[in-house]
């Protein structure tokens, strides 16, 4: 099959495409035969070394979405032929607050979807939401498990609620958006692009602020108020901002940290407001089902940027890491 492989560090021009064996199914896994694939960041710290556990070479990708052509023994309730979509949070453990020791993330350091065939765990293997296209159900799992957890689960959003999600653009903080909207909280979002501040409140965003801007602060207190749920994957410098834009007793999750380290976290503002932090990574296999419910329930389909045949995984990735894309980057790799 054709693969993409990274088998050394040094960011996305190390990706190549290549001839690789077709995996064997084990017991309780599933063989997929993957439409499409979709990026997440996590894919192009990889390539850096930027990542714990780092085994190589490897197979990138954790999103993906296709048909089941082959099955592991004591595999019963999964079909060849069934149209699926994968779950690549694999091994969460048996509590749903917080993920085991064996947890990790399909794509390194197992292979992933950058291919023309995975294999999963065939708990991991959900039905393909049938009002989804194939692209739109590759482009669903990782940032729409991560979105959905830290606003529903983590964050225990309600409706009529003020949510901040700042750094608009990023698969995860779209799809944080479009969830939010759907359950009726009053959102408002950040970016450095003007053009990306239009698009939000095309897909429902209340407003929104350029913080490029000197005065983004007091603007967004403005417009906003005050946030009672912030959902943060930035971090950095601006992360003391969040802290002034929270209402007394609001929750703040944080799911990633794109800008870098807090170097310094002014931890008055945090007690004087009650304020509750929280972490959240992926989710548990009860998030990600009762994530497609959901998104089945609102017929939400994630936002595709642009789309890259499977040979040209590098230079889809060297497009994410410009910082351009507004929602998802995907990978078309059959028909």
């Amino acid at each position: 099959m054709k693969a993409i492989v990274l088998r050394e560090l040094g960011g996305p021009n190390q990706l190549r495409y290549e001839d690789v064996e077709v995996p064997t199914p084990k017991e309780n896994e599933v063989l997929v035969r993957l439409k499409y694939a979709a990026l997440n960041r996590r894919d192009l710290w990889i390539t850096y070394g930027m990542y714990p556990g780092m085994k190589l070479p490897s197979i990138l990708g954790s999103d993906g979405a296709g048909e089941v052509v082959a099955v592991g023994n004591q595999v019963s309730d999964i079909k060849v032929g069934s149209a699926v979509v994968i779950n690549p949070a694999l091994n969460w453990g048996e509590n749903r607050n917080y993920n085991g020791r064996e947890h990790h993330i399909l794509g390194m350091p197992t292979n992933g979807t950058y291919a023309e065939y995975v294999v999963a765990p065939a708990e991991n293997v959900f039905t393909k939401p049938e009002y989804l296209s194939w692209e739109e159900a590759a482009a669903l799992p990782l940032a729409a498990l991560t979105a959905f957890r830290s606003l529903m689960f983590r964050g225990n959003l309600k409706k009529g609620e003020n949510v901040l999600i700042p750094g608009i653009g990023s698969g995860v903080a779209l799809l944080a958006l479009q969830i939010a909207v759907a359950h009726g909280a009053n959102v408002f979002v950040t970016s450095s692009s003007d053009e990306k501040l239009e698009k939000a409140k095309q897909l429902g965003a209340k407003g929104g602020v350029n913080y490029r801007s000197d005065s983004w602060v007091k603007e967004m207190k403005k417009l906003m108020g005050g946030a009672d749920l912030i959902i943060d994957g930035v971090g950095g410098e601006n992360f003391n901002h969040m802290l002034s834009l929270a209402n007394p007793a609001a929750r703040i999750v944080n799911f990633g940290a794109t800008s870098g380290p807090i170097k310094e976290l002014l931890l008055p503002r945090i007690f004087f407001k009650q304020l509750d932090i929280k972490g959240s990574t992926m989710g548990s296999p009860e998030d990600f089902k009762d994530m497609l419910q959901f998104f089945g329930e609102h017929k939400i389909s994630p936002y595709v940027d642009k789309c890259y045949s499977l040979k040209d995984a590098k230079e889809a990735q060297l497009y994410m890491e410009k910082g351009e894309n507004f929602g998802k980057i995907t990978l078309e790799i059959s028909e």
